[in-house]
């Protein structure tokens, strides 16, 4: 099989590669072609139109000295070669336009000639592997005087730097340990013993210091998505990638005006109430993470700002006429499928393309039983630190709860929430900071009373769970949620406002003491946030 050519890709060393009339000087670009074990087929030489008669002479020396040496000059024109975006753009553009064939060439970067901010560009477009290559780094010789006679002896040394840290056995340890501490990092430090658990974390944290595309974390209440969203912000932060602070926002409380006031802020007048200039979460989370949970819960005009604050960078703040920029680092959580979601039309289908890029669903903590044990001592030491006393268990204690925690007879249905408030009482509970197996009985037998199988839903606990989501209908009062109900049942069947309308208001009509039937019902469902357009289709109740 043939060897591949070698090319190199390098500067004209403009006060370097002159040398000099009376004494010989050590000229890197003539020296990279005299190098012992280092054959340059072809030479990329990049020049400043200005120094093209320099570049022609540094040409003619190469056939001399070099005769199998392919010459190939190329102008590059930048108006401050110190000035690091015009300079990365300019070899960036030259790298794009290369034709590299790298089945049959090798290819060296040269980075001894050019200034500092050109050897930088080289290093980032090397790592990128927008130019793949290696880095060459030439030395001069110890010994330049005239007495050295021959142009052989200014050839001086070179060194060959490989950039694929995979190479080298103690940086590959150091980052693997680095790896380690960060996935650790994203757990809170603890030890989980689920593969597939382990690997979506390994993945996610790949994805919070590689990328700035929306992450989705989905899975069921209690599932942990706050918490780890947190520590992802935590460690982007860490990794120096952002600098701003982390703004939470929980989109199941917001409703209406309010929603909108919330999230991207308002003018003063922009509705009634609004009696000062609000900046709005959005604009908050400048420079570092919003993370909006339960996301599924929002209404459609503000998941359509929404896209355009996560594509654009730019929104309008309620009742105004004039954008306002945030540059932001999206994370979404909730415990919908929002592709359900989409199908039913609830939820926009171009925001969940958008958020969809990195999506992970957060199991149940049924689901990863191995990891309650790890987490019943992360919870020990958290209730200790808030406090302020160490908490343990007896050896009987720990096996006996430890045996109903890991049986199916705990369903742990609020997961971690579960988890952490059994461990709290436990701990409150527990005489002089240990908790014993009369401590342990009592907490199983509340569990059981808490976990006892609920009565199945009804009709109005799924109209208003469609309409309302889970979340938001729980907090009804029960005077609300029953005429709410009603409401919803009629408004699902008609075909419009008005025709709901008519049939709710039926009887203050005969007794003509009901006006505008559709405005009355507008006015009755804006109370929750509603509008009759989003309540679902026209379909009959199961």
């Amino acid at each position: 099989m043939d060897k591949n050519r070698n090319v190199v890709f390098g500067f004209l060393g403009t006060t370097k590669d002159a040398g000099g009339r009376k004494r010989p000087k050590w000229r890197p670009t003539i020296a990279l072609c005299q190098q012992d074990g280092l054959v340059v087929d072809r030479l990329e030489l990049i020049h400043d139109s200005r120094w093209l008669q320099l570049a022609l002479n540094v040409h003619r020396d190469i056939g001399r000295i070099s005769p199998g040496t392919e010459v190939r000059l190329h102008r590059m024109d930048v108006a401050n070669p110190w000035d690091f975006a015009e300079m990365y753009g300019a070899m960036r553009d030259f790298a794009d336009a290369y034709a590299f064939d790298q089945d049959r060439e090798d290819y060296l970067v040269n980075i001894t000639t050019g200034t500092h901010v050109a050897q930088i560009c080289w290093f980032l477009l090397t790592e990128a592997n927008y130019v793949p290559a290696r880095l060459l780094q030439l030395s001069p010789p110890k010994n330049t005087g005239i007495e050295a006679g021959t142009d052989k002896d200014y050839a001086g040394d070179h060194a060959i730097i490989d950039l694929d840290l995979s190479r080298y056995d103690s940086i590959a340890t150091r980052f693997a340990a680095e790896r380690v501490e960060a996935t650790s990092f994203l757990k809170s430090g603890i030890e989980t013993r689920n593969p597939t658990f382990n690997a979506m974390i390994d993945q996610m944290e790949k994805v919070a210091v590689r990328s700035r595309a929306p992450v989705l974390l989905t899975g069921p209440t209690g599932a942990g998505k706050s918490q780890l969203a947190r520590r992802l912000y935590e460690l982007k932060k860490a990794q120096r990638q952002i600098g701003g602070d982390f703004i939470e926002v929980n989109c199941a409380t917001l409703r209406g005006d309010q929603a909108m006031s919330t999230l991207f802020g308002h003018v003063r007048g922009a509705f009634t109430g609004a009696q000062a200039d609000r900046g709005g979460l959005m604009k908050a989370a400048d420079g570092g993470v919003l993370f909006l949970d339960e996301i599924g819960e929002l209404g459609p005009d503000e998941q359509a700002m929404c896209l355009q604050a996560i594509e654009e960078k730019r929104f309008f703040p309620l009742g105004s006429d004039r954008e306002v920029e945030s540059d932001f680092q999206m994370l979404a959580g909730t415990n919908r499928d929002l592709a359900e979601s989409v199908r039913e039309g609830r939820f926009r289908e171009d925001l969940y393309a958008r958020l969809n890029i990195w999506t992970f669903r957060l199991p149940a903590l049924a689901d990863r039983r191995e990891d309650i044990e790890p987490n019943i001592d992360y919870e020990l030491m958290r209730f200790g630190d808030a406090e302020g006393q160490k908490v343990t268990f007896n050896r009987e204690a720990r096996e006996r709860y430890l045996a109903f925690a890991l049986g199916s007879e705990a369903a742990w249905s609020a997961n971690f929430r579960d988890l952490s408030a059994s461990v709290a009482r436990m701990g409150t509970l527990a005489p002089k900071g240990r908790i014993d197996e009369a401590t342990v009985a009592e907490e199983v037998e509340r569990l059981r009373l808490m976990w006892r199988p609920a009565v199945a839903p009804t009709d109005d606990d799924r109209v208003l769970d469609a309409c309302l989501g889970e979340v938001a209908a729980a907090r009804l009062d029960l005077f609300d949620r029953a005429q709410l109900a009603a409401v919803l049942k009629v408004c699902r069947q008609s075909r419009s406002l008005s025709e709901a309308g008519r049939e709710l208001f039926a009887q203050s009509r005969l007794n003509k003491t009901s006006g505008n039937d559709a405005d009355r019902l507008r006015k009755y469902l804006g109370r929750f946030g509603l509008r009759f357009a989003d309540l679902g289709p026209v379909t009959p109740l199961r």
